[in-house]
C-alpha cells in the first residue's frame, strides 16, 4: 500500500496563515505611501504634514506594542489577533471616507492601536506552533511576506485608484483584511494538541508530547525583563530608523526627488521593496544553519545583525556619490536587502532570552521600531522641507546603522532569561 505523505501540517498551515497577515498588515500600512502624492493633493497637505500623518500609525503602534504582547501572553494569540485585526480592518475601510487631515490622522491612529500587537503577538503564536530550531526561517519567511507587500503595494494601489480611486482602494484592502481575521478565528488554536489537525509526529517536533497542559500563566517580571530586552530595544530602534523612512518616503522620493510620475515613482518602490523579500528569507535560514552547525546562538544572531546593518550603512553612503537614477535605485535595493538580513535573527532573540513571555519580550523589541516610526518620518519631512534635498536625510540612517551593529553585541541571546537569578534582596542594617 504506497502512503501519500500530507503535504500541509498543522503548524505549516499556522506559519502560512502568519505569513498572510504580515502581508496584509504591511499593505495596510504602508498604501499610505504610495496613496500619499494623491492624498496631498486632494487634502492640500505639506511634507511636514504628510510626514505627521504617516507618523500618526506609529504613536499607538509603539505603546501597543508592550502592551499587545503581554495581552498574548495572558489571553492568547487567538483571542488577541481576532481583536486586533477587526480594528486594523475597519480603519483601513474608514480611511477611504476621511475628508481632512484630522480625520486622516485619526484613521491611521486606529490603525496603529489595531496593528501594534499583531507583530508580538505572531511571535507568542510562533513560540508553541515552530519548532526552536526552525525560529529564524520562521521569523524571516513571516517577515519575507512582510517586504512583498511592500513590494506589491505600489504597483497594487495604483492601479487599484485607476479603477476606483486612492479612497476606494482602502475600501478593498479593509475588506481582504476582515476576510483573513475569520480564517484566523476558525482555524487557530492556542495549544497546539487542541487542534483536530495535529498529529503524534508533529507534536514530537514542536516537543510538545511530554508537556503538561498548561497553567495559569506567571506575571510579567518588568522589572527584570524590561533592562534584560533593552540592548534588543535599542538595535532595533536602529534598524526601523531606517525601516520607516523606506516604507513612507520611498515613492515620494522617486516621485520628488526625480521628476517621475506617479506609475514610474511606484515601480522604482517596488524593485526596492523585492530586494527586501530576498534579504528576510536569506537572514532566517543563515542564521538558523549558523546555529546548527555552531551551537553558538550569539554567532548566529548577532552575526548575521552585523553584517545587515553594515552591509546597508555601506549602501546608503554610496546613495550621497551619484545622482544616477539607475544607480540610485540599485543602491537602495542593495541597501534594503542589507537591511532585511538583520530581521529573521532579531525576532528570535525574543524567543531565545525569556520563551515563556515570549509576547512581552518581543513587544518589548518592536517599541524600539515603533518609536523610530514616529520620528523618522517627520524627521525626513522636516529636513526636505527645509533643504529642499531628498538624500540629506539618508545620513542619520549611516549613523543608527553603525550605531546599531555595535549595540547588537549588547544582546546576549545565548544567556535565557529564566536562567538569570533574582537580585538579592537588601538587607537594612539594624537601628
Amino acid at each position: 500500500m504506497i502512503t501519500i505523505p500530507r503535504r500541509i501540517t498543522a503548524p505549516g498551515m499556522v506559519l502560512f496563515l502568519l505569513c498572510l497577515m504580515y502581508f496584509i498588515t504591511y499593505v495596510d500600512r504602508v498604501n499610505v505611501g504610495t496613496a500619499g502624492p494623491a492624498i496631498k493633493a486632494e487634502l492640500g497637505l505639506s511634507n511636514i504634514e504628510l510626514g505627521l500623518v504617516f507618523s500618526a500609525f506609529a504613536y499607538p503602534y509603539a505603546v501597543f506594542q508592550i502592551v499587545g504582547g503581554a495581552m498574548a501572553d495572558k489571553w492568547g494569540a487567538r483571542r488577541t489577533l481576532f481583536i486586533c485585526g477587526l480594528i486594523w480592518a475597519a480603519a483601513t475601510v474608514a480611511t477611504g471616507f476621511v475628508g481632512g487631515m484630522v480625520s486622516l490622522f485619526l484613521v491611521r491612529f486606529a490603525l496603529g492601536f489595531g496593528e501594534g500587537a499583531t507583530f508580538p503577538t505572531a511571535t507568542r503564536a510562533m513560540q508553541s506552533w515552530v519548532s526552536a530550531d526552525q525560529r529564524g526561517f520562521a521569523q524571516g519567511i513571516t517577515h519575507s511576506f512582510a517586504r512583498f507587500g511592500n513590494a506589491v503595494t505600489p504597483p497594487l494601489v495604483v492601479l487599484m485608484m485607476a479603477f476606483v480611486g486612492w479612497r476606494g482602494a482602502f475600501v478593498v484592502l479593509g475588506v481582504l483584511s476582515f476576510i483573513w481575521v475569520a480564517a484566523w478565528v476558525l482555524y487557530y488554536r492556542d495549544d497546539p494538541r487542541a487542534h483536530p489537525g495535529i498529529t503524534r509526529a508533529d507534536l514530537d517536533r514542536l516537543a510538545l508530547s511530554a508537556r503538561k497542559p498548561a497553567g495559569p500563566r506567571p506575571p510579567v517580571p518588568w522589572s527584570r525583563l524590561v533592562p534584560r530586552m533593552a540592548p534588543v530595544t535599542l538595535t532595533y530602534f536602529c534598524y526601523g530608523w531606517s525601516l520607516w523612512l523606506y516604507l513612507n518616503w520611498l515613492p515620494s522620493f522617486f516621485k520628488e526627488g526625480y521628476g517621475l510620475d506617479i506609475k514610474n515613482s511606484a515601480l522604482f518602490a517596488s524593485g526596492v521593496f523585492f530586494a527586501g523579500v530576498v534579504g528576510d528569507t536569506l537572514g532566517g535560514v543563515v542564521s538558523d544553519r549558523i546555529l546548527k552547525k555552531t551551537g553558538n546562538l550569539q554567532k548566529a544572531r548577532r552575526d548575521v545583525i552585523c553584517v545587515g546593518m553594515l552591509g546597508a550603512a555601506a549602501c546608503l553612503a554610496g546613495v550621497f556619490l551619484t545622482k544616477e537614477l539607475t544607480l540610485v535605485a540599485l543602491l537602495l535595493s542593495a541597501g534594503f536587502f542589507f537591511l532585511e538580513l538583520v530581521i529573521g535573527p532579531i525576532w528570535s532573540v525574543p524567543m531565545d532570552i525569556a520563551p515563556q513571555f515570549a509576547g512581552t519580550a518581543s513587544g518589548l523589541m518592536n517599541f524600539g521600531s515603533a518609536f523610530a516610526a514616529i520620528v523618522s518620518p517627520l524627521t525626513f519631512g522636516l529636513i526636505v522641507d527645509m533643504t529642499g534635498n531628498w538624500i540629506l536625510p539618508f545620513a542619520g540612517s549611516i549613523g543608527l546603522l553603525l550605531l546599531g551593529a555595535a549595540l547588537a553585541f549588547r544582546m546576549h541571546p545565548e544567556r535565557p532569561f529564566e536562567a538569570e537569578p533574582e537580585a538579592p534582596p537588601r538587607i537594612l542594617p539594624a537601628e
